[in-house]
């Protein structure tokens, strides 16, 4: 009885403890739950004060501006002149350009002395600063994203004109807080009206690289639901603030499109909830901490109760349950050092094959050399092996260096402008050879190209489109095809030309696991076929990052067995209309005749020689040239005949066709071919006479044009392969072997030089000759005593007349364009990279020392 007394004291006590403990849980649980939801509110709106300070910033910065503009508009307004007024002024910090354009007239003048047109800006939008109409945004002469604010110029209470000032969205960059939320927050400024991201405000976040615009946004974060995209959408429509909850890379986050200027631009960006709510969530952790410790007197009380065994077992589960979390995180500890390890010996086995094969090459064929120093036949051969194995090793190099210097965000790009036609001539030069010692066709295809004269990184370019042809050539098999296409786009800007470059093969393609990754780094398809070619694995990596580097897109597309598709997207900047008649003026060409049976031969034909000034008459065949010229009196001083083949009945046919139609007896005569080998090999050209291959490009017709009239001929190729050939050079190189180079390099040239061995002694050996002594100084950048920066800073301070004006060329190691621009900041007048390319030495030494430029 007493027993059972006892067992119903126990388990009355028992409930007593658990009733208590579950209405003190319950207390408990409703306080936090309402202090959680409380601070969560409170969290929310600190958020919108946040945004609301960055959006009062903003505008206060914007209204800033305008008030500024509004001053120098009332000044300008006073000054008899207002253009030459215009020209006095001086750019401030937020400012890039600022621009005049009197009533009445359709063009102003910036104060950089440049024309200016307000027709290029877009107003449509309807934005609005103080009042003042506000541009779009877009990207400036200088590859910054900028925006124009247009102000009415006033004299005596009349508009004589409008001041327009470009302000760049970088100013705005320095006034906004770095990060917050504990540089948790994500943050974007978007031009409303075009939704491209225009500005990526320092220290806001990890983001991903090549978020260019608000659909990009989506979906590298997945924002598809169609809902969330309505609610946006019809926000922006309105030029509202939007919030709304999403899952970002697996945390639940706030996304914002918080409006400024009255909807003209917005920030966007997105927060995680953890980042907001982390005092409430402090908060629930000392509440939990407080149930624990209430759990633990419980379970302390309970544990009085029974037995000592229970007690030993909770023990004994509790020391095999943190024993389970020790081993599992030792596992993905593990897991995670033997992916990495696996990662750097795959890397390592790949590079070391790689330059392992070029180097067997050169030693192999160093060691012919030597046992056949005495057959010169031989030695060349060798030579000429060794120099292309060198070149394989240096583009490895390259590789590595390039995509270490693009992870590292210190790419540039290099604004000049440039002849989409070059570049594809120059691309074709490397990669039509490739092709044909495979037996590939190789075809480029040109279409709706509207400016052939274009503002970007030519460079760039050129190693987007040598990386993927090259890689085109690779893995297509022998006797495969090979298309190179331009095509051009819609334009979004008359400042911007949009175009799309394809490059598609019919090779081997890529299996859908390997295109998920084709753009990672050192990752190259390996299968039985594919295996034996050589490279890096980075290739595709840097193109990728070197076309976001450029604003542009690229996408690849490949069924395995029947071939691959990369697609580039890029829009480049239209420099200001140039004079393009002085050429064919020079020629004498004021008409030309172009005979091709595809319309879209003829149309490409038409929309290139739009501008030049040069009548051009399309035709179908032979017959309907005849009758178009006898009604052309003058005739034509120029004559583009197309054929499939040309052979010696096509090239009689073009002939008496020149002889038919000509203004005189042998005007310039150009067959237009699909392909360079469709020429055959006993076909002698006529006199006056050359070819030209498609695509269809101005600058390509002019070379043309320039070789078959003599202009820039032999005599001229030949002084220029003689420019070095009695020079005389100082040479400040610290390496004694490169230094045995360069000497020989020019001995076989014609040069001399003189070699010092610090930049110390090569400012000493100046100051100490005689003017005229040295042609030219050649000058190593890394040297001990003094460097070749410093050295160059030196020459040029000496008390002499030959200081300023002897050329310092930069021969260095350093390759990259920050080197170059800092090579030219210390006073040399050019940079040539090592290794040494003779041929690139004599371009320089024929621009500043032979021809005297600057």
């Amino acid at each position: 009885m007493e027993g059972s007394r006892q067992r119903r004291s126990y388990a009355s006590w028992i409930v007593a403890f658990v009733l208590i403990f579950a209405l003190m849980g319950t207390s408990v649980y409703a306080v936090a739950k309402r202090t959680y939801d409380d601070m969560s509110d409170a969290a929310i709106r600190n958020l919108n004060e946040n945004l609301n300070l960055m959006q009062n910033t903003v505008e206060a910065i914007m209204r800033s501006e305008a008030e500024f503009q509004q001053l120098i508009a009332d000044e300008i307004g006073q000054a008899p002149d207002p253009l030459t007024y215009v020209l006095n002024l001086r750019n401030n910090e937020t400012t890039s350009k600022m621009s005049v354009v009197l009533n009445g007239q359709a063009e102003g003048l910036s104060n950089n002395g440049e024309p200016f047109n307000p027709a290029d800006l877009d107003f449509s939008a309807g934005g609005t600063v103080l009042g003042l109409p506000i541009s779009q945004s877009y990207v400036n002469d200088r590859g910054t994203w900028a925006y124009t604010v247009a102000c009415p110029i006033t004299r005596d209470g009349a508009s004589v004109g409008t001041l327009y000032s470009e302000y760049v969205y970088d100013a705005i960059d320095q006034s906004l807080p770095q990060g917050f939320y504990d540089q948790q927050a994500v943050l974007y400024l978007m031009d409303a009206a075009t939704e491209r991201f225009v500005l990526k405000p320092e220290g806001m976040g990890e983001r991903d690289a090549g978020h260019l615009n608000l659909e990009d946004f989506y979906r590298a974060n997945n924002v598809v639901d169609e809902a969330t995209l309505a609610l946006v959408n019809d926000g922006i429509a309105s030029k509202e603030s939007v919030l709304f909850a999403h899952d970002v890379k697996g945390r639940e986050s706030l996304c914002y499109l918080w409006s400024i200027n009255g909807g003209t631009t917005y920030l966007v960006g997105y927060v995680p909830m953890a980042a907001i709510q982390q005092e409430a969530e402090a908060v629930n952790v000392a509440i939990g901490l407080v149930i624990g410790i209430t759990a633990a007197a419980f379970v302390l009380c309970v544990v009085v109760y029974a037995l000592n065994r229970r007690k030993q077992l909770q023990i004994q589960r509790a020391r095999e349950a943190e024993r389970a979390l020790h081993n599992e995180q030792l596992t993905r500890a593990l897991k995670a050092a033997e992916v990495a390890n696996e990662s750097k010996s795959a890397f390592l086995a790949n590079m070391s094959h790689d330059i392992r094969t070029p180097m067997n090459a050169v030693l192999g064929f160093t060691t012919i050399i030597e046992k056949e120093a005495d057959n010169p036949a031989k030695v060349r051969d060798c030579a000429s092996k060794i120099m292309a194995s060198g070149r394989h090793l240096l583009d490895l190099i390259n590789d590595v260096l390039d995509i270490s210097k693009i992870e590292s965000g210190k790419a540039t790009l290099t604004l000049e402008e440039f002849d989409l036609g070059d570049s594809l001539a120059a691309v074709e030069s490397i990669i039509a050879p490739m092709a044909a010692d495979k037996g590939q066709i190789f075809r480029a295809e040109v279409e709706g190209v509207r400016h052939e004269r274009l503002i970007g990184d030519e460079t760039h370019l050129n190693q987007i489109l040598i990386n993927l042809l090259s890689n085109a050539v690779k893995y297509t098999p022998e006797g495969g095809s090979i298309w190179l296409r331009f095509i051009g786009l819609p334009q979004h800007s008359s400042q911007l030309e949009r175009i799309r470059i394809e490059v598609e093969d019919n090779g081997y393609g890529m299996t859908p696991e390997f295109l998920e990754t084709i753009f990672d780094s050192f990752t190259r398809a390996e299968n039985s076929t594919t295996n034996k070619v050589q490279g890096t694995g980075l290739g595709m990596s840097i193109t990728k990052s070197l076309v976001e580097l450029m604003g542009g897109t690229i996408e690849a597309h490949s069924v395995e067995g029947e071939g691959s598709l990369f697609r580039v997207d890029l829009e480049l900047r239209i420099p200001d209309e140039q004079a393009q008649g002085f050429f064919w003026s020079q020629q004498g060409i004021a008409r030309m005749l172009v005979v091709d049976p595809t319309a879209a031969g003829r149309e490409v034909a038409r929309t290139q020689m739009e501008g030049t000034g040069v009548v051009v008459d399309t035709v179908v065949d032979e017959a309907e040239a005849r009758a178009v010229a006898a009604e052309v009196p003058d005739g034509f001083q120029l004559v583009l005949f197309n054929c499939d083949a040309l052979d010696a009945d096509a090239v009689a046919a073009g002939v008496a066709l020149r002889r038919e139609v000509g203004s005189e007896a042998e005007v310039p005569l150009v067959f237009v071919l699909g392909h360079s080998f469709d020429a055959a090999a006993d076909a002698p050209l006529p006199p006056r006479a050359g070819i030209l291959v498609k695509p269809f490009f101005v600058s390509t017709l002019k070379h043309k044009i320039e070789e078959i009239t003599g202009v820039g001929g032999e005599d001229e190729a030949a002084a220029y392969d003689a420019v070095l050939q009695g020079k005389h050079f100082l040479a400040a190189e610290d390496n004694f072997l490169n230094a045995g180079i360069l000497t020989e390099l020019l001995e076989l040239e014609g040069a001399t030089v003189e070699i010092v061995e610090n930049g110390q002694l090569a400012v000493e050996r100046f100051e100490r000759c005689v003017p005229g002594e040295f042609d030219a100084i050649l000058m190593d950048v890394q040297m001990p005593v003094m460097n070749g920066h410093a050295a160059s800073r030196a020459i040029r301070a000496l008390a002499r007349d030959d200081a300023l004006s002897i050329p310092i060329i930069a021969m260095t190691a350093d390759a990259f364009v920050e080197d170059e621009k800092a090579a030219l900041a210390a006073g040399m007048n050019a940079h040539v990279a090592k290794p040494l390319e003779i041929g690139e030495l004599k371009k320089v030494v024929d621009h500043y020392v032979e021809k005297g430029l600057s």
